[in-house]
């Protein structure tokens, strides 16, 4: 192991993990009288498990720490790769587990650490769904159809998405790499506040590089912007002052972009005006002219509000409805964007590598110390 990789440096999500050691009757009894026993929630129950046990006290005393963080997932992440029916495949792709575990755990800390800050808290953990999709893998033999977190399909889509853009595979992507993105849907000034780090920090830890971290936030924001996350994720990048509200004056900043992009593509150009009024409508505003974080999220149409700002091709997709998707939305009710962006992303690289291979190469997107196991 590469001890400068820092995949495998203390507390990263992908360190390898301590081999656990034999636990005797008397320290399980321990354990469950001293922490397990103390709760009957079942949030509470896993909480303490994820935590483990402080280390002052290796025998089974509670971690003092009141939150989890990404390296608290590693031993059950590693225990799921190792046992589960669905990742076998993945035995001899030590690389490929690695990004799996990290990107999962990325997911995880999405979707259930709403503060934002990399300590999920217990009362996070029991306002999310993660337990109960934690059960669902246990029950679920097609690792795919767990659909929340887990699913080795949803996992390969984020990865090749993030190695397509990072030409020079050093594993981070600068601003020019990610106005690639969906053939470049975002617009300049989208990718510049991205990068100004207005919606979220970066943890790359290099200046003007965004890294994988980084980007499975942004593409996860990106294909559903109905989530409260990624409104809140949105709302941040438009809102250039930071007061908390969105004004006309920022708006017409980004949309005059998109104009210029219609224009560009001979696209029949929609006034700014118009969009307004159109968007206005849409939310119904508390306060005219002022839009707030709790404006969009009473609003179920509210990814839209963004895409018409500075995504292109979901804007004109929006406006131009493809009754197949209309009804294919209203026949699985049940699947979010996300979800439906990642099926049809894995069928169209899963298409590319076989056509990959039947030409006689492998995946273009991958090199010989990363073979593909797909």
């Amino acid at each position: 192991t590469d001890a400068t990789d820092p995949a495998h440096a203390p507390g990263s999500p992908t360190a390898p993990a301590v081999p656990p050691a034999p636990v005797t009757l008397d320290q399980f009894t321990e354990y469950w009288n001293s922490t397990l026993r103390q709760h009957s929630d079942p949030n509470a129950r896993i909480f303490e498990v994820l935590k483990g046990p402080s280390k002052a006290s290796p025998s089974g005393a509670p971690g003092t720490r009141p939150h989890l963080e990404h390296a608290d997932f590693r031993p059950i992440l590693r225990c799921i790769l190792d046992t589960h029916p669905g990742l076998e495949f993945l035995k001899d792709s030590p690389e490929f587990q690695d990004r799996y575990l990290e990107t999962v755990t990325y997911r995880i800390f999405y979707h259930c650490n709403t503060a934002w800050n990399g300590k999920m808290t217990l009362r996070e953990l029991r306002r999310s769904n993660l337990v109960s999709a934690m059960n669902h893998v246990d029950d679920e033999e097609d690792i795919n159809k767990v659909l929340k977190y887990f699913s080795y399909e949803h996992f390969y889509v984020v990865y090749c998405k993030f190695w397509e853009l990072d030409s020079d595979h050093d594993f981070l992507i600068d601003k020019e790499d990610l106005l690639r993105y969906g053939n470049h849907a975002l617009t300049y000034r989208a990718v510049d506040r991205v990068f100004s780090e207005a919606p979220r920090r970066f943890v790359s830890g290099v200046k003007g590089k965004m890294g994988y971290e980084d980007f499975v936030w942004f593409i996860l924001s990106e294909e559903d912007k109905s989530t409260p996350l990624a409104l809140e994720y949105w709302f941040r990048c438009v809102d250039l002052d930071a007061n908390n509200v969105l004004t006309p004056s920022e708006l017409s900043f980004f949309y005059e972009e998109q104009l210029q992009r219609m224009e560009c593509l001979s696209q029949e150009p929609v006034l700014f005006m118009d969009i307004l009024c159109q968007m206005s409508d849409m939310l119904n505003p508390e306060e005219q002219g002022r839009i707030t974080l709790r404006d969009l999220r009473r609003c179920k149409l509210a990814g839209n509000f963004f895409n018409v700002l500075f995504n292109l091709n979901k804007f004109i997709a929006f406006e131009t409805r493809d009754p197949f998707l209309i009804r294919q939305e209203r026949e699985e009710p049940h699947l979010t964007e996300w979800d439906r962006f990642a099926r049809a992303e894995y069928i169209r690289l899963s298409m590319e590598e076989e056509e990959g291979m039947a030409d006689g190469g492998g995946g273009e997107i991958w090199d010989d110390s990363m073979e593909s196991p797909f």
